[in-house]
């Protein structure tokens, strides 16, 4: 019997493996993307990460394991965390501060392609957009509170430790959207395979999203050493969260042809190849610096009171502001942050 059990064991894990390297850049380099990112924190920072870094390191695929067929509520709701594809928001002049007046303004694009029987309102809707930004966004603000609770359990002389587990798997649930918005393949209605008009002949073939994010990153066994020597100054600490998100999935998606362009001339199969090499670098360290810069960040926002005492409440109809359709008021920009974090309470 305890035979059986661990074979059951060890092929439920193979498969839950290959499901996981299915989407996104694919466990390896998610967990040295998060690796890179918490050995990066600044000494004022929440270094109490540190200590939990293969917790997060380990949790890193996870997002992913919640997206198979068998858990459809699950995968209904989760499968648009992991795409941005920003040809299909271009109609919008703004992007809403509401995951929900987003997903509205989307149904009425899509009522509108309709009317005009247009093929295109197929893929007008929340999971061919996309709702990685929120996703990002969202998680970083459960941060924040997190940390904010930290502080206040350690001012009260209690162990935060509970607590301190529980943010380093936020961590890993919003780092694992963080470096999928670096993924070029995950900002573009081309993530598999090119579509629609084609001058340049790019592969029309579903695999070169496995290819570039998966396969090419065991060939050249990408190592965390090899992200950290990439790594951009710490950022991000000034301006609008939203809008520093949504500025680092505009560049990600500047490389989108470059990946279509590299798999053509063959690059993806040669683990020599500078340029290909080159990409995946910046690309993964790029996701690493973002995930820094926003732990870092949350961790000193979460020196601040929050601002329920001198913001409306953004549920009450009778705030400023207050869209019906939606049932909220669009989220407010990101508070200015202290030029220094003071050190939590010792206990």
């Amino acid at each position: 019997m305890l035979l059986r059990k661990i074979l059951c064991f060890v092929i439920l894990s193979a498969c839950a493996c290959v499901s996981l390297k299915a989407y996104a850049w694919g466990e390896k380099a998610h967990s040295v993307i998060d690796r890179a990112a918490v050995n990066a924190l600044p000494d004022d920072g929440p270094i109490y990460l540190k200590k939990q870094i293969s917790l997060i390191a380990d949790s890193a695929s996870v997002p992913d394991s919640w997206r198979a067929a068998s858990e459809p509520f699950s995968k209904m709701a989760e499968d648009p965390n992991h795409g941005w594809f920003r040809e299909q928001s271009a109609f919008l002049k703004t992007v809403p501060r509401s995951r929900v007046a987003f997903i509205l303004a989307l149904y009425r694009e899509h009522q509108r392609l309709e009317a005009l029987g247009s093929p295109q309102a197929k893929r007008m809707n929340v999971r061919w957009v996309g709702t990685l930004p929120y996703a990002v966004v969202e998680g970083y603000e459960h941060l924040v509170a997190d940390m904010r609770a930290i502080r206040e359990i350690q001012a009260t002389g209690h162990d935060p430790s509970a607590l301190q587990i529980d943010t380093a798997f936020m961590v890993a649930w919003m780092g694992h959207y963080v470096a999928d918005g670096s993924q070029p393949l995950h900002v573009t209605i081309h993530h598999d395979g090119w579509v629609g008009a084609n001058p340049h002949h790019y592969t029309r073939d579903h695999n070169i999203h496995g290819r570039f994010e998966s396969d090419y990153i065991e060939m050249i066994n990408l190592t965390e050493q090899d992200v950290q020597q990439h790594l951009a100054p710490l950022g991000h600490q000034n301006g609008d969260v939203f809008d520093l998100v949504l500025a680092y999935l505009a560049r990600s998606h500047r490389d989108v042809e470059t990946v279509y362009a590299l798999d053509q001339s063959g690059a993806l199969k040669d683990p020599q190849n500078k340029a290909a090499r080159q990409l995946v670098y910046e690309r993964t360290a790029a996701a690493s610096a973002m995930l820094r810069d926003l732990v870092y960040r949350a961790w000193r926002e979460s020196t601040l009171p929050p601002e329920t005492s001198v913001q409306p409440d953004p549920a009450d109809p009778e705030s400023p502001g207050y869209d019906s359709s939606a049932g909220t008021v669009p989220a407010a920009h990101s508070p200015s942050l202290p030029s220094s974090v003071p050190p939590p309470p010792a206990g």
